[in-house]
């Protein structure tokens, strides 16, 4: 598998303080990579020593095996991002302002201008003034202007920060469409975890400038056997009777519903079991850990996010 990025035992001293202590992961070619944490965890200074903003103290950052250390432009050469909100000129069309960012990058022609207003969808309004964009527009437009010089990873820090649900779901599906039809890598740095769930293949959670864990974000669906079922039926005592006694299962009531955990592969005999005594089911729903689950679960609850 094709590693677009790598980050080699990164550290990052300020004054005395480790503020980052030794990273290592990797980005895959063509995925959507989700970058988590809390407040103060790291987050944007580890983007900022992708992007070239801030020096690394020690280890290193490969990008397409070139690294950040020996040879800074030929690797950045590869990164789009944006780091903050993107600035544009208001009182300038869309057109404009990726022609007059255009200017500072050799060898970008019209036709890649144009290329990359397709892409994320800005045709219709690329000729008005960036000042009436909505936020989802200017989003997009600086999204346009970081895929110019055709990078394969592009860098976003809380792109739908601020975004309404109609802009968030936009900007999922162009960086969706970047990395599965373009190919290119995207970190994507957000607080909205629902979010990343949908739009990631993977995920980092750094915690006080360590990586916690990176893992698929289908992977414990796919893989996690043991679920907690719900199950509605006529009789809850009788229910409770069969589960407890007969099946030796740990189970509770809540509003009417009964909860239990098993492993997947035995929810078609318990089903099985309450129609051999008599017992209506009305609903069997299967419950897997959300992203928020695992996330409050490896760095704590009282953590704000």
């Amino acid at each position: 598998m094709d590693i677009s990025m790598e980050l080699q035992n990164v550290h990052k001293t300020i004054g005395k303080k480790e503020i980052i202590k030794g990273l290592n992961f990797s980005i895959r070619s063509g995925e959507v990579f989700g970058f988590l944490g809390p407040n103060g965890a790291g987050k944007t200074t580890t983007i900022r020593m992708m992007v070239g903003l801030m020096k690394i103290t020690s280890g290193d950052i490969k990008i397409n095996g070139i690294s950040i250390k020996d040879d800074f432009k030929g690797a950045i050469q590869h990164v789009g991002a944006i780091v903050e909100n993107p600035e544009m000129y208001p009182f300038m069309s869309g057109w404009k302002n990726l022609k007059h960012y255009a200017r500072m990058i050799p060898g970008i022609t019209d036709e890649r201008i144009k290329e990359v207003i397709k892409l994320v969808g800005l045709e219709k309004a690329i000729h008005e003034k960036v000042g009436r964009y909505s936020l989802g527009m200017r989003q997009r437009i600086g999204i346009a202007q970081a895929l110019l010089h055709n990078p394969s990873i592009l860098i976003l820090d809380e792109p739908t920060n601020g975004l309404d649900p109609a802009g968030i779901r936009e900007i999922r599906q162009y960086i969706r469409n970047l990395a599965e039809q373009e190919k290119v890598s995207v970190i994507v740095s957000s607080h909205l975890l629902s979010e990343i769930e949908l739009m990631c293949d993977r995920i980092g959670i750094i915690k006080n400038g360590e990586l916690v864990t990176v893992e698929e974000v289908n992977e414990e669906q796919e893989n996690d056997q043991h679920v907690t079922v719900k199950l509605e039926v006529n009789d809850n005592a009788q229910a409770m009777t069969v589960l407890r006694d007969q099946l030796g299962l740990e189970v509770s009531e809540q509003q009417s519903i009964l909860m239990l955990q098993i492993e997947k592969n035995d929810v078609p005999n318990l089903v099985k079991r309450m129609v051999e005594e008599n017992i209506e089911v009305y609903e069997v729903a299967l419950e897997r850990s959300s992203l928020e689950d695992k996330f409050f679960e490896l760095i704590g609850e009282n953590t704000i996010a």
